[in-house]
Formats: structure tokens, C-alpha cells, sequence
């Protein structure tokens, strides 16, 4: 992780890139790479690393927002580390729009150079303490906590093995709340305000037009969300084995329960007893799939299914848009995912 200081040097060497950098183009990270060409003539630029606030950003920004990607294809966003140019990037835009605890280099770089300009999503919606999900595995503390829909959300941790282990600190350690926020579409809709709202601030002109984009956004969301409520109103099965546990919005908000390989963070490598504990899981309630994602390694999931006769798809967090991804934009994704939960949890 670089330091503050060598932050700031990095960023000021950068600065001269920008005019070539600042709306995406040139090499690495920009808008064109994951979803189109940018805005030839931008009021804003706007800068994130991660692709569901890409989606929100170029959807609600239309033509007067220039949006650069700080992931590239195909890399796994916790993995992010800033070349200068990025940083440069992140000085220069109008908005760092980010969810803080994600990418921690995205965090430093922010704070040291783009304070007055961050848009965190931890200050729009209230995310789930780490490790939360709609259901528990023999863990009955009561959070005492009032969640976004209103109703009490008192669950207790999916894989207590695998908290402890992240809570001893991995590569990837989220700190105390689940970034993926994305996976609820009424958190995405808020957020969709939020920013509607801060690109109105900066850019007057082109406020009714942010604004018209926003609420197209959360209609379409809302969608999504009719069809997931009746997509899974009535199956057989209600347990979700997936890679990691970052779908804990998803099985919340549609009263699922998930257990996890690994904890939040996809490189938190399961333990054997836990492998077993996951196999027995997977027997007793006879789940007959387990979940890998697109940027993660399907050996641990293979090895379950193999003990246990189970299949191998894939359930997309959403944390980038691969060739193996089931969509090719946060919308199609998100209804490839319900298709793949359909199937598996047998619903009529």
C-alpha cells in the first residue's frame, strides 16, 4: 500500500496525463473498456473502481459525464493496486464515487487527494455488518437492528469459521460492513439519488436531465426487483452455497440462506474442517448446486461437488463483467443470477 506521501508525489506527476486520461480514453481503466465510448465534450468526469457504480454513473450521467474505470477487465477489484496515472485521475475528477472498505487502495487515494470531492456510499445507504445475512448457523445474537426495508434484522453470522478467519485480517479485509450493497436493488435506487443529486450540484444544467435518468434507473430496478420477488416466492429449496459470501443483500432481501465456501473476501481460503462442514451442509439439505463467481477459482467449489454430487454454476456478485459473467450489464447479470437461482432452489 503506498503511502500518503508518496500518494501525493504520484498524483502530481500524474496530473499532466489528464487531458489525455480524464474521460477514459488512452490506456487502462477507462470508460470505453467496459462500457462504451465516452462523451466526446463532458461537463464532468467522474471517477470509480468498481462496475455496478460505473453502470450507475454512465446510466444517470448520459453524455455530460465522462466515467473512468479504475479496474481493468477481468481483475478482481479487491485486488486494485493505483499505477500514478490513476491517481492523477482520481485528483482531477469532479467525483471519486466509491464504496469505502472495498478497495483499500481507492480508500487511501481518495482521502489523501479527493476529500472534497468523494461520493462514498457508505454515507447514502446503511451497509450490513460484515458477516449479516437473512439467516444464521446457530449463531442467535440479536443485532438489535433496523434494516433499510423495516423489518428487524436480528441474524446471526453464515459461517462462523469463516468470519474468525477474516477477522484475523486476509489480503481483501473489508473491515466491519459488506460492500456489495449492489445486490439489493432498493440500495442501488437510493444510491441512484444520491448521485443524480450530486451531479446536479456540479453541473445546474444538466440537473433535470440527472435527474430523468435517475428515476428511468430505479424503474428498471424496481423491475428487477418484481421479478426476483416472484421469481422466488415458491421453491423448493432455500440455502445458497456460494464461493464467498458477498450475496448477503440477495439472500436477505428474498429470504434465502446462504452459506459460504470462503467469508466476504473471495481470497480467504477455506480450512478443511470447514470444506467438510460446507459438504455436510450441502447433504443435509440436500443442495444440488454450488456457486462459483467469474473472477474466482472453481477448485475449492469443484471439490465439494464432487463429494458430494452436487453441480457447479455460476452466481455473479457483480464485481466486474466477464466473458463467463451471465449478462453483459449489471441489469442482464442480475436476471441471469435469478434464472441460475431458479434452478437450483427448483421454483415453479
Amino acid at each position: 500500500m503506498r503511502t500518503g506521501t508518496i500518494l501525493r508525489t504520484a498524483a502530481l506527476g500524474a496530473v499532466a496525463l489528464m487531458t489525455a486520461t480524464a474521460c477514459g480514453g488512452g490506456e487502462g481503466g477507462g470508460a470505453a473498456e467496459t462500457g462504451g465510448p465516452a462523451p466526446a465534450d463532458p461537463e464532468l468526469t467522474l471517477v470509480t473502481g468498481v462496475y455496478p457504480l460505473e453502470w450507475l454513473a454512465q446510466e444517470i450521467g448520459g453524455d455530460r459525464v465522462a466515467v473512468v474505470q479504475l479496474t481493468e477487465p477481468g481483475m478482481e477489484p479487491h485486488d486494485l493496486e493505483l499505477t500514478a496515472r490513476q491517481i492523477g485521475e482520481i485528483t482531477e475528477a469532479d467525483i471519486a464515487f466509491y464504496v469505502s472498505g472495498l478497495q483499500p487502495a481507492v480508500d487511501e487515494a481518495v482521502t489523501q487527494e479527493a476529500s472534497d470531492k468523494a461520493l462514498d456510499v457508505a454515507d447514502v445507504v446503511e451497509l450490513h455488518p460484515a458477516g449479516e445475512d437473512g439467516h444464521d448457523h446457530g449463531d442467535e445474537e440479536d443485532h438489535g437492528h433496523e434494516d433499510d426495508h423495516g423489518h428487524d434484522d436480528d441474524h446471526g453470522h453464515d459461517d462462523e469459521e469463516g468470519h474468525e478467519d477474516e477477522a484475523e485480517g486476509d489480503g481483501h479485509d473489508h473491515g466491519d460492513f459488506d460492500p456489495h450493497f449492489w445486490l439489493d436493488v432498493d440500495l442501488m435506487a437510493q444510491v441512484a439519488d444520491a448521485l443524480s443529486a450530486r451531479l446536479g450540484e456540479l453541473d445546474p444544467e444538466g440537473a433535470d436531465e440527472y435527474t430523468a435518468n435517475a428515476e428511468a434507473v430505479s424503474a428498471e430496478l424496481a423491475t428487477i426487483g418484481g421479478e426476483y420477488e416472484e421469481g422466488l416466492a415458491s421453491c423448493e429449496h432455500r440455502e445458497v452455497v456460494v464461493g464467498h459470501t458477498a450475496f448477503s443483500y440477495l439472500t436477505e432481501r428474498y429470504d434465502l440462506e446462504q452459506m459460504g465456501v470462503s467469508g466476504v473476501d473471495p481470497d480467504t481460503e477455506p480450512s478443511p474442517a470447514q470444506i467438510a462442514k460446507i459438504a455436510d451442509f450441502v447433504e443435509e439439505h440436500d443442495v444440488n448446486t454450488i456457486f462459483t463467481e467469474p473472477l474466482m477459482p472453481r477448485a475449492t467449489a469443484e471439490t465439494i461437488a464432487a463429494e458430494t454430487g452436487a453441480e457447479v454454476e455460476v452466481l455473479d456478485p457483480l464485481e466486474g463483467v466477464t466473458d463467463d459473467s451471465p449478462g453483459d450489464d449489471y441489469p442482464s447479470i442480475m436476471r441471469g443470477n435469478l434464472e441460475a437461482l431458479r434452478t437450483a432452489l427448483v421454483c415453479s
